[in-house]
C-alpha cells in the first residue's frame, strides 16, 4: 500500500494524487463491478479507519440521487470506525452512522494531499485529522453519497446474498429459478437473487460451468447450479486477487491497472477461438449486454 507521500511522488499517477480505485469506463455499459469495488475498498481502508473527519464538502449535489443534505453536519466531527462493502456499495461506518457510496459508471475516490486544489467533476470531499481528503469524482455523476443513520436503505433491504458469503450456493439459484422463463445470465446478474454478478463475471462464470448463457434458468438443473455458484465464486475470487479487471481506466490501490483482464476467457473476445474447443465465440445481446459464449463448450 501506497502512503501519501509515495502516492505524490508515484511516476505511475498523475501528478499531486493517487488514485486508488475505478476510474470508470468509456463504455457506458461497463460499470464497476464487485472486484473493483472490493479492491476500492481495501485500497482506502488503511487510510480511513481511526481518522476523525475534520470537514466535508459537497462541490455539486446532483448526483444519482442527491447528496444527502445532513451528511456534513452528521459526520464532521466523528470518527470512522470501518470501511465495508455490501454489493457495489461502499460503506464509511461512524461511531454513529455511515456513509453510503455507490461509484456509478464514472465515480472514483482518491486519497489526496489536503492542499491539492480540486478539478472539475470533484464533486465530494471529506478531510481527515492525518493531513488527506478522500476525493469524490464523477464526470457522469451517476453515482451517489447517501448518509445512513442506521445500516437501513431500501437500496440496501431488497439485496440478496454476497457470491463469496457462506449463505449462497446452487441451491440458493436453484430455488431463484424455479417456474422462471428468463434465461440463466440475466438470473445471476439480478442483484435479488445475488449481487455484484455483473457483465464481465457473468459471461466469465456461465462459460466455466459450462452453461449458455441463453438457457432457460427453470431448466438448469441443481446439479449445473452447484458447478454455476463454485464459478461464480471463482472467478470473483480471482479477479479481486488480481486487482479488478480492467474496464478502460481501472487503476488500484497502487496506481496500476488491473490485470485479471488477461485472464478473461470469452468476455470482450467475439469471434476469436474458443480456449477450449478452437471454435469462434459467438455474441448475443442479453438485456442491452454484450454476452459472448462458445455454443460448443456450453449448453
Amino acid at each position: 500500500m501506497l502512503n501519501v507521500a509515495d502516492c505524490l511522488s508515484s511516476h505511475t499517477l498523475l501528478p499531486r494524487q493517487c488514485d486508488v480505485v475505478n476510474q470508470g469506463s468509456r463504455d457506458p455499459l461497463n460499470m464497476p463491478e464487485l472486484p473493483e469495488v472490493e479492491t476500492t475498498r481495501a485500497g482506502i481502508e488503511p487510510h480511513l479507519v481511526d481518522r476523525t473527519i475534520t470537514a466535508v464538502t459537497v462541490r455539486e449535489n446532483r448526483l444519482r440521487w442527491p447528496v444527502s443534505p445532513e451528511l456534513s453536519q452528521m459526520a464532521t466531527g466523528q470518527t470512522i470506525v470501518s470501511v465495508e462493502r455490501r454489493a457495489k456499495y461502499l460503506l464509511i461506518g461512524l461511531r454513529r452512522g455511515f456513509v453510503m457510496i455507490h461509484l456509478g459508471m464514472s465515480g472514483s475516490l482518491r486519497i489526496l494531499a489536503q492542499e491539492t486544489a480540486p478539478q472539475r467533476h470533484d464533486h465530494f470531499d471529506m478531510m481527515l485529522d492525518s493531513g488527506v481528503i478522500l476525493r469524490y469524482r464523477d464526470p457522469r455523476r451517476f453515482g451517489s453519497i447517501f448518509w445512513l443513520d442506521q445500516l437501513s436503505h431500501r437500496l440496501l433491504d431488497q439485496l440478496g446474498p454476497e457470491p463469496l458469503g457462506e449463505d449462497f450456493d446452487g441451491t440458493t439459484l436453484f430455488k431463484a429459478s424455479r417456474g422462471k422463463a428468463r434465461n440463466v445470465k440475466t438470473l445471476i446478474m439480478d442483484a435479488g437473487v445475488v449481487v455484484g454478478v455483473g457483465n464481465i463475471y457473468a459471461n466469465e462464470a456461465l462459460y466455466l460451468a459450462g452453461i449458455r448463457p441463453t438457457q432457460p434458468a427453470g431448466k438448469v438443473t441443481i446439479k449445473r447450479y452447484h458447478r454455476l455458484a463454485d464459478a461464480i465464486k471463482s472467478v470473483l475470487e480471482k479477479a479481486i486477487a488480481a486487482g479488478g479487471t480492467s474496464l478502460r481506466d481501472f487503476l488500484k490501490e497502487d496506481g496500476k491497472p488491473g490485470y485479471f483482464r488477461h485472464a478473461l476467457k470469452v468476455y470482450d473476445r467475439a469471434g476469436e477461438p474458443c480456449l477450449g474447443c478452437h471454435k469462434p465465440l459467438s455474441s448475443v445481446r442479453i438485456t442491452g449486454r454484450a454476452t459472448v459464449f462458445c455454443k460448443r463448450c456450453q449448453r
